[in-house]
C-alpha cells in the first residue's frame, strides 16, 4: 500500500496554505478558544444527509485555491453533457432504470462513474437535467461519464426491493442475482452501448449506496478499477443503524423506516414521501409513552412498512441477520478501494471500519485505503467541515478531503493521473485537529493499555489493589420508567451530534457511574478500536450496559467569542466513543442468555475505532449505564424476547460494576507513544 503523502497535481502549485495539508511529523499546541456553530443540517429522511443527490440547489464548494471550483449549476450542466436514459436488462429479464450523464467534448475518452441508489435519480426526462453531477463538483469540471442506477424494486426500476439483499455466493443457475451480479450486468452493458468511454468503470456512493458500492465488487468486474464504498452499511445486528451489539436503536430505525420504509408496488417516477408527526418536538416523551415495542406497528406503521414487521419477528442474530452480514463476503475484490468514513457517524461509523478491515484481511493484495474524519454521516460530501456540534476543527477537513483526497484517488486509478499514491490510512486526530497517514491501520507503534476502575470515582492506567475497607463494587437502580436520556437537548429522532455531545447532564445522574483520571500532565493519544471488559451483576435477568469514553475539558477553558447557545466550555465532557450492548447476548448473539440475579458475570465487546488527543490538563472519563433512552429501546430488565415484551415485564434493577484486583472492570486501548 502506498505510504507517501498526496497532493493532486492540479492543484499543486496553487495550494498556498500549507497549515492545512496533511502533516508529517507530530507537533503538540494548545487549541484555540472553542468556536460555536450551528448545525446546518437537518433531520433527514433518508438514510444519509441529502449527498450524492441529483436534485436540490447547487452548493458553493468553496476549496484550498485561489481560484475555487465551484458547483457547476444546471447552465454548466446542460451546456457541457447530454443526458441519456435507459432501462438495463439484468438476467433475469428485470430491467433497472439507468441515467448516464455523457460529455459533449468527444476531443478525449472518459471513464464511467457509477452510482447505484435506491433513493432516486431523479430527475427523470431525457432533458431533464439536475444542477449538479456528484459525487463533488470537482469531478463535473474534471470530465466523467456519470451513471446513476435505481436498484432492483426501487422507484423506476423493475423488480423486488429487499433491504440489504443477501449475496449469494454460490450461484446454481444462470438468472441467479445479487447486487454483485446486477452491477457486473450494468457495467457489461454500458461498455457496449455507451458511447466515448475508456473501458475504465468507478463506483462509489455513501450510505445506502455505499452497500451497494461495496456488494458490487464482490467478483468484480475487471473494467471496475476504483471503488469507494463510503459510510456502507455492513451488518443490522451488530454494529449498524438498528442494532449494536444486539440492541435495537429504537429511535433511528421508527425514524427511518416510518418515512422511507414502505414498499413502492410498482416503477414510479412519483413515490410520495412519507412524513410523521410525533405530536411533539420532546422524542422522549413520545417514546417513554410507548409501553411496548409491539404496540408500534398498530398505532403508527398501520403494517405498512414490512421490515419494521421482519425486524420484530427476529430478536437475535439468526440467519435473517447473518444473511445481511456482507463482511464475509467481500472476497475477489480486484478495483483500487477508498472506504471513507466519519469519527461520528452516528449510522454507519462500524460499517466505514469494519468494510476497510474485511477488504483488508482477504484481499491482501488489493490497493485498499482508509480514510476517516471528524464528520457526521455524509459530512464530507458537502460544506467546510470546519466543526461538528459544539466542537471546531480549526481546518475546512471536508473541503480537503474532496479536493485533495477524493478527487485525486479516482483521477489516479481510472484516468493515470501522475499523483502520489494514496497511504494506507488518511485519519484526522482530534484534540489536535489534523489529518495523519500511516501505513497500516490502526498504527503499528501503538501500544495496548487498560484503563481501571477504582474506588472513588478514579479511572487510572493501574490495575486496582486490594483494600478490605471499601466495597468492591459500584451499583445504581436502573429504572425502565425513567430511563437514562442519550441528548441533554429536547430533540425527536437519533440526533447526529449526539456521538460527540456534552455529557454533564448524565454525569449527575444517580443512575450513572463515572469514572475519571487525574488530570493529563502530558498528552494521551489513541488510535483503534476500545476493548471494553466489565464484570457486572444485575438483581434482574437481564441488562443494557452503555459504556462512554470521554474527554473532560479544564475548568477555565474559554468559551466561544461567538456563542449563541451560551455554550460553557469550563469542565465540558466531549463524548469520543460510546456503544451498547444488549447483556444478553454477552456470550452469544445466535443464543442469548440470561443473567444469573445478584451473580457476577463478565460483559465483553468492542467499541469502534476512535483516533483522539486527550490534550494535557484535560482528564479521561468513562461513564456506565443501563439506559440510554430513546436511542437505544428500553430493557426490561427481565430475560424475553423484548419485541413481545408487556407493559408488566419491565422492571427495576440494581446494577453492580465490581473493581477488585479479581473482578476489574476496564477499558482497554491502544496508545500512540
Amino acid at each position: 500500500m502506498g505510504d507517501a503523502p498526496i497532493v493532486c497535481h492540479l492543484f499543486e502549485a496553487k495550494v498556498k496554505h500549507a497549515a492545512l495539508l496533511p502533516s508529517i511529523v507530530r507537533p503538540r499546541h494548545p487549541n484555540p478558544a472553542i468556536q460555536t456553530y450551528s448545525n446546518s443540517i437537518g433531520n433527514e429522511p433518508m438514510k444519509h444527509p441529502g449527498v450524492w443527490s441529483l436534485v436540490g440547489p447547487a452548493i458553493a464548494v468553496a476549496t484550498l485555491m485561489p481560484d475555487a471550483v465551484q458547483a457547476q449549476g444546471l447552465e454548466y450542466v446542460t451546456s457541457h453533457y447530454t443526458k441519456y436514459e435507459y432501462r438495463i436488462p439484468m438476467r433475469d429479464g428485470k430491467r433497472l432504470f439507468t441515467s448516464v450523464y455523457v460529455p459533449k467534448d468527444d476531443s478525449q475518452k472518459y471513464p464511467l462513474l457509477m452510482k447505484r441508489t435506491p433513493y432516486s435519480v431523479r430527475p427523470y426526462g431525457a432533458d431533464q437535467y439536475p444542477n449538479d453531477l456528484s459525487p463533488s463538483p470537482l469531478f463535473g469540471k474534471a470530465g466523467y461519464i456519470f451513471v446513476y442506477q435505481d436498484v432492483r424494486g426501487r422507484w423506476m426500476s423493475e423488480g423486488e426491493f429487499v433491504q440489504m439483499r443477501p449475496h449469494r455466493p454460490n450461484k446454481t443457475t444462470k438468472t441467479e442475482f445479487d447486487e454483485s451480479t446486477d452491477t457486473w450486468d450494468t457495467v457489461e452493458w454500458l461498455l457496449k452501448r455507451v458511447r466515448g468511454h475508456n473501458g475504465r468503470v468507478g463506483i462509489a456512493g455513501i450510505s445506502y449506496p455505499g452497500f451497494y458500492t461495496a456488494a458490487g465488487i464482490i467478483d468484480s468486474h475487471p473494467a471496475i478499477k476504483a471503488a469507494s464504498p463510503q459510510a456502507p452499511v455492513n451488518d443490522w445486528f451488530i454494529g449498524d443503524d438498528w442494532h449494536h451489539n444486539g440492541a435495537f436503536f429504537l429511535a433511528h430505525m421508527f425514524n427511518w423506516m416510518s418515512r422511507s420504509g414502505r414498499a413502492r408496488p410498482e416503477p414510479t417516477k412519483k413515490f410520495p414521501r412519507a412524513t410523521f408527526d410525533y405530536g411533539t418536538p420532546d422524542g422522549f416523551e413520545f417514546y417513554r409513552r410507548i409501553q411496548t415495542l409491539s404496540e408500534i406497528d398498530a398505532k403508527y406503521l398501520k403494517g405498512d412498512v414490512p421490515f419494521w414487521i421482519e425486524t420484530m419477528r427476529h430478536g437475535s442474530y439468526d440467519e435473517f441477520w447473518k444473511s445481511r452480514n456482507i463482511r464475509p463476503h467481500l472476497k475477489n475484490v480486484k478495483p483500487a478501494v477508498m472506504t471513507v468514513g466519519g469519527w461520528f457517524d452516528a449510522e454507519n461509523l462500524f460499517g466505514a471500519l469494519e468494510t476497510y478491515k474485511s477488504i483488508e484481511a482477504r484481499n491482501p493484495q488489493t490497493v485498499n485505503t482508509l480514510v476517516m474524519g471528524p464528520w457526521r454521516h455524509g459530512g464530507w460530501a458537502n460544506g467546510e467541515g470546519s466543526f461538528f456540534g459544539d466542537i471546531p476543527f480549526n481546518s475546512k477537513t471536508s473541503e480537503f478531503y474532496r479536493d485533495h483526497i477524493e478527487l485525486p484517488f479516482f483521477e489516479r486509478h481510472l484516468k493515470d493521473k501522475e499523483s502520489a499514491a494514496h497511504p494506507e490510512a488518511w485519519v484526522f486526530e482530534m484534540g489536535t485537529n489534523q489529518w495523519r497517514k500511516y501505513d497500516n491501520w490502526p498504527p503499528a507503534e501503538a501500544r495496548s493499555k487498560s484503563l481501571y476502575f477504582h474506588a472513588g470515582e478514579q479511572l487510572s492506567f493501574n490495575p486496582p489493589t486490594a483494600n478490605a475497607d471499601q466495597p468492591a463494587f459500584d451499583e445504581y437502580v436502573s429504572n425502565p420508567a425513567k430511563p437514562v436520556p442519550y441528548m441533554g437537548e429536547i430533540v425527536t429522532g437519533m440526533q447526529a451530534e449526539y456521538m460527540i455531545a456534552d455529557q454533564r447532564f448524565a454525569a449527575r445522574r444517580p443512575d450513572v457511574l463515572v469514572y475519571q483520571t487525574v488530570e493529563l500532565a502530558e498528552d494521551v493519544t489513541l488510535v483503534g478500536p476500545i476493548e471494553v471488559e466489565l464484570t457486572v451483576s444485575t438483581s434482574g435477568t437481564d441488562s443494557d450496559w452503555i459504556v462512554k469514553l470521554i474527554d473532560v475539558y479544564p475548568d477555565d477553558y474559554p468559551d466561544a467569542k461567538v456563542n449563541p447557545k451560551e455554550v460553557r466550555m469550563g469542565g465540558y465532557q466531549q463524548l469520543v466513543r460510546g456503544d451498547v450492548i444488549r447483556g444478553k447476548f454477552r456470550k452469544s448473539f445466535e443464543k442469548p442468555e440470561p443473567f444469573e440475579p445478584g451473580q457476577p458475570s463478565l460483559v465483553r465487546f468492542t467499541m469502534p475505532d476512535t483516533y483522539h488527543c486527550f490534550r494535557s490538563g484535560h482528564r479521561i472519563m468513562v461513564q456506565v449505564q443501563s439506559s440510554w433512552f430513546p436511542l437505544v429501546d428500553r430493557n426490561p430488565q427481565k430475560f424475553c424476547d423484548i419485541f413481545q415484551a408487556k407493559a408488566a415485564d419491565y422492571q427495576s434493577a440494581t446494577q453492580r460494576v465490581f473493581r477488585s484486583p479479581k473482578t476489574a472492570s476496564r477499558l482497554t486501548v491502544r496508545v500512540l507513544p
